[in-house]
Parts: structure tokens; sequence; C-alpha cells
């Protein structure tokens, strides 16, 4: 009796084949493919927004000093220990370096497209408000200096904060300060500007797969239990 034996085969699976490797077309974010984790948000956004806060108040309080105080007549606030006092300054953040004013502005300028170029990949929120401080202080002082009396890239900085003995200052003074100190706390601490933690996720991943070590030895077992079983047949 002939059996007859079909010519039909299964259709091959070409999906792996046509299947696009990782980094030739398709992009895979770092923090996914190296932690398994979804990537966070870039945060331009929130760079450019605190910017733009901190740069319309230190502006908006220059215009009202300029207009309301008058050079070497201070206004104490707590006595002499805290006053408003109108300086034009040459110099850099706490009248420093007041003989390199055109210098000083090539200065500012770098600082502010280094930080927006640096903001274009940020995922970290803490950089972002750190970053965001120092761009809206470097902005805030570099249009004193491009557009303020004696003249462009020459202009000097309206102070007018006095605290105590410190040379005299003003919000964008402030503002890059306390942004230089958020990013030197953040970079101590191993935060990254791509939102990871240096070693923290080195621990987490370590602490993954000794969790699944265990289930290998398993089943293996229930390898060898399946053939005994056959061979029992």
């Amino acid at each position: 009796m002939m059996v007859g034996v079909s010519d039909d085969r299964p259709p091959e699976d070409n999906s792996a084949d046509n299947a696009v490797p990782p980094g030739d077309d398709a992009e895979i974010p770092a923090s996914t493919a190296d932690t398994g984790h979804p990537a966070a948000p870039r945060r331009l956004r929130t760079l450019l927004i605190i910017a733009a806060v901190l740069l319309g108040l230190d502006l908006l309080t220059k215009t009202i000093v300029v207009a309301e105080l008058t050079p070497g007549d201070p206004v104490p606030i707590i006595g002499d220990f805290a006053r408003l006092s109108l300086v034009r300054n040459p110099g850099a953040a706490f009248s420093m370096a007041t003989g390199m004013t055109w210098l000083l502005t090539l200065v500012a300028a770098a600082v502010v497209i280094g930080v927006i170029r640096i903001g274009r990949t940020l995922r970290s929120l803490w950089w972002a408000i750190g970053l965001g401080m120092v761009l809206g202080g470097a902005l805030g002082n570099l249009v004193d200096r491009l557009f303020r009396a004696p003249g462009p890239l020459q202009g000097h900085v309206v102070d007018f904060i006095a605290v105590g003995w410190w040379p005299v200052f003003n919000l964008a003074d402030s503002s890059i300060v306390c942004g230089a100190i958020l990013l030197v706390v953040l970079t101590v601490f191993g935060f990254e500007p791509d939102g990871t933690r240096a070693g923290h996720d080195h621990t987490e991943e370590t602490a993954t797969e000794t969790a699944v070590e265990p289930d290998e030895p398993s089943d293996n077992g229930a390898n060898g239990a399946a053939s005994s079983k056959g061979n029992a047949a």
C-alpha cells in the first residue's frame, strides 16, 4: 500500500532577516538599551523656560533700579548690612576683572552657546534647572554688555544688591553662582545629564541578574524529569 507524502512545507519565517539591526536605521535611547528602563523626556524646554523667567526678572529689576536709584546714594534695607546701591560694573560677577569687559562679553556668549548645545540632549530635571539658572544669568549680563553704555562689547553691567562687605551684585550674578553650585553638587553625587546616576543603574542590573540565576537549575531539572519519563515509556 503506497502512502502519499505531502510536499507542502511550512512557510519560512523571514522576520528575523527583515528586522532592522539596532543602530542602522533605528535609534535606541541609551537608557533603554543599557538598563531596560524607558528614556526620560528631553528637558530643553524646561531649561529655556527657567532661563527666560530669570532673564525677565533680571532685566525688570535693573530697569527699576536705573530709573529709581542714584549712584552713590544707597537705600538701606536692613540697616547698613543690606542695601540697594546702584553701581556700573565693567567687570565680571561681583565686580571682578574690571579691565577685561570685551573678553568677558565673548566668554558670556560662549557660555550661552555651550549651555544651549548641552540642553538639546538633556534628560535630567535637576541639570535642566541648574543649566537654566546659568543660562538666564549669563544672558542677563550679556544684554548689559551689548546694549548699555559705553557701547557694544564694552557695556557696564548694572549691579545694585549690597550685602555686608560682599561686592555689589545683581540677580544675574546670583543665578549664575547658584546654578553652578547646583551643577557641582549633582556631579559630586553622580547625577548625570542624561537622567541616570553613576553606579546606581549598574547595581540594579546586578540585582536583576542575581534574581534570574536561581531559575536556571529548575529548568534543567524539569528537562531531566521529562527525559526520564520518556525513557521509562
